[in-house]
């Protein structure tokens, strides 16, 4: 048996072991860490279900145990805040509607919001412009958390929470169809007011639907809340407390779970919230369990906002006065089905050499925003979104930038899975619900 055919071969000299290379063979045993050897790294995602979509996690795992967690964005980037300079100031509604594509309203909001703040006349806005914002945007909030709620139980393995989510979600699309033309992606919420009124077929549909939802709620909680499985999945999992939270800059639910009462309807008013009789939901856990009750309470808070806000809507102008800045919305269509009316070309074409002409400029150039800076944010169902707009006095922006919860959440991930299981990763994942459409915008 010769060293060169057996690299174990060891030699004792003096009571010291050697390699066949020489070297001492317990500073080789001492310098290895047999913990830091049984680790290892592993992709999750970017996939559904799991880490929602095109979200990847980096994981290092010692068996089941997460030692570290690293959150990959940035798939789904859409250039959108870039788009944005290459547009007028009311096209830029149809290209914000669609960075949180499950809450298309509260990102219309909120830019709106804040062009209306440039151009000094938030005061200007009507009574039942705003009442139909909050109206749309508690409706958002209310199909948003449905989501969360189907997707999440989806995910930790309660399927028939998927089906029963999503079909109430149903009603409040069709809702959103009646009044907006649309399902998502709205652009229905426009710098000066909204883009139409609402109808009367869609009050009624409202009215039906909050004699519904609270039955389908009772019956969520039916599903969920005693099962010992979803207690034993949601319970003492991904636990981040309110210090981590305010350290980390997590709103939303996430932050309210944790038992602050920040809300920004009650914090920061707008649309004139301040008048409307709510109560803001908490937990003190500061866990997936938490978190889960906190947003079927949000649902329930909606609710009250969406009746009071049916009880408001008193006939007015959904747009503001000025001419310059009211975008023209003439919803006749022609018989063939596209483009205005033929009454309505008539009118601006024969009647009015004014009107055609301010017709022409506002839809090829848009108007013109006094040169600042503001920011502007809304309480989403994730949490503070906020606008940071920029103008130099031109039609189109300088610069938009959103801050985006789904975005600034996620950091809190590695927080909540490290040290927790793989399985757990899912679940404090869900609870964060993190949206990419908005987070790589």
């Amino acid at each position: 048996m010769t060293t060169s055919n057996y690299a174990t071969e060891r030699e004792t000299t003096e009571g010291k072991v050697f390699t066949v290379t020489g070297g001492d063979w317990d500073e080789v045993v001492s310098g290895t860490d047999p913990i830091n050897d049984e680790r290892i790294v592993v992709n999750m995602g970017p996939q559904h279900p799991s880490t929602h979509g095109v979200l990847r996690l980096v994981l290092e795992l010692e068996g089941e145990t997460v030692r570290e967690a690293r959150s990959v964005v940035g798939y789904l980037h859409t250039g959108i805040e870039k788009n944005l300079e290459y547009r007028n100031w009311v096209q830029g509604s149809t290209f914000v509607t669609r960075m949180d594509y499950l809450s298309p309203i509260f990102n219309e909001t909120a830019y709106a919001l804040a062009v209306e703040k440039l151009l000094g006349i938030t005061d200007d806005i009507t009574e039942r412009a705003n009442t139909i914002r909050v109206l749309m945007m508690e409706l958002n909030r209310i199909s948003s958390h449905l989501v969360w709620l189907a997707t999440t139980a989806m995910e930790l393995g309660a399927i028939n929470m998927m089906l029963y989510g999503f079909r109430e979600r149903e009603y409040v699309l069709d809702i959103f169809e009646t009044i907006t033309g649309l399902r998502m992606n709205h652009a229905y919420v426009r710098p000066g007011g909204v883009a139409q009124d609402v109808p009367d077929d869609a009050i009624r549909k409202i009215r039906d639907f909050l004699q519904l939802m609270p039955k389908r709620l009772k019956e969520y909680e039916n599903l969920l809340s005693g099962q010992p499985i979803w207690l034993e999945r949601t319970q003492n999992v991904a636990v981040l407390d309110v210090t981590g939270c305010m350290a980390l800059g997590v709103t939303g639910p996430v932050l309210r779970s944790a038992g602050l009462a920040w809300d920004l309807r009650k914090t920061m008013p707008y649309c004139g919230y301040e008048t409307y009789e709510f109560d803001v939901p908490t937990h003190t856990d500061g866990d997936v369990w938490g978190r889960y009750l906190v947003r079927v309470a949000e649902i329930r808070e909606s609710l009250k906002l969406v009746e009071q806000a049916l009880d408001r809507l008193k006939p007015g102008p959904v747009m503001v006065s000025d001419k310059k800045i009211a975008w023209p919305a003439q919803l006749a269509i022609g018989v063939d089905g596209m483009g205005n009316s033929l009454e309505h070309v008539a009118k601006i074409m024969g009647q009015s050499m004014e009107s055609l002409i301010h017709h022409f400029k506002l839809v090829t150039e848009g108007f013109r925003v006094p040169p600042g800076q503001v920011y502007v944010a809304v309480e989403s169902p994730r949490g503070e979104l906020g606008v940071h707009a920029v103008s130099d006095g031109g039609t189109r922006p300088y610069r938009v930038h959103y801050r985006e919860p789904s975005f600034v959440n996620l950091q809190a991930l590695p927080a909540m899975a490290e040290g927790g299981l793989i399985a757990d990763v899912i679940a404090g994942g869900a609870s964060l619900d993190p949206v990419m459409g908005g987070c790589d915008r």
